[in-house]
């Protein structure tokens, strides 16, 4: 099913249909995002980004970024909280009128899941990283709903690939997590038209190929997710393999 939502060449994809699409990003750096940016960029796209960081590379990003977007609005630390995010929330479903799609890059790194032994030490960290996204995405969705506007919500939670059983087990449990809510929300949404779904880590070690092996891949399936082709999808995870080790 993988291969064939993204198709054989995800590079080569392009929506006519998403000329101007409203996307908010959030969690976006220079090492997480950037694929995924260029990607609705290049469509034209009138983007939100919420950046973890200024730095002179974030800048430089964001002004290569411009010269495709048809507008693009950057903000920092804009969900540094709930209350942040709340405020970042309606400002950003009000700067272009509404959104189309929202996607909220989660990467939880190597330095995180060091020393989380204790299934409740996973879970919290997995719902410390869930609260924020999960709050913002309602707000975004109910304002489409206030506007008879369907649209897309995409969390993308990455994690190194699992060296061992300990951090399978911990990939497992965060996969879990990150399925048991797109489910609720996809079933929430859904008679509004709204749809939402998950890029979660694998919970395992083998690799056979059938999952998103970079950015690009990610890139490519927000594209189809968003587009006409993906309206029928709705509380669907797919599986990303390590893809927090290179780029998120």
């Amino acid at each position: 099913m993988l291969m064939t939502v993204i198709g054989r060449d995800p590079s080569a994809s392009y929506y006519g249909e998403l000329a101007g699409i409203r996307l908010l990003l959030t969690g976006f750096s220079t090492d997480c995002g950037v694929d995924v940016a260029r990607a609705f960029a290049e469509h034209r796209g009138r983007l939100i980004i919420d950046a973890a960081a200024s730095s002179p590379e974030s800048d430089a990003l964001t002004e290569l970024l411009a010269e495709t977007a048809s507008e693009i609005n950057v903000f920092t630390q804009a969900c540094a909280n709930t209350d942040a995010a709340v405020r970042f929330a309606q400002t950003a479903s009000q700067t272009y009128g509404g959104l189309d799609a929202v996607i909220n890059l989660i990467p939880i790194t190597a330095a995180e899941i060091k020393g989380r032994i204790s299934l409740e030490d996973v879970e919290d960290l997995v719902a410390s990283k869930l609260a924020v996204p999960v709050l913002l995405s309602r707000i975004v969705a109910n304002r489409m709903r206030v506007l008879l506007n369907e649209g897309l919500v995409l969390n993308v939670l990455t994690m190194p690939a699992p060296r061992n059983a300990g951090e399978a087990a911990l990939a497992g449990v965060a996969r879990g997590a990150l399925a048991a809510m797109t489910r609720g929300e996809a079933n929430a949404w859904a008679p509004y038209g709204i749809r939402v779904n998950a890029i979660g880590p694998r919970a395992t070690m083998l690799d056979d190929g059938a999952c998103l092996a970079s950015e690009p891949d990610i890139a490519a399936l927000a594209l189809y997710l968003a587009s006409k082709r993906g309206r029928s999808l709705s509380g669907h995870i797919f599986d990303a393999a390590g893809v927090a080790a290179r780029r998120c």
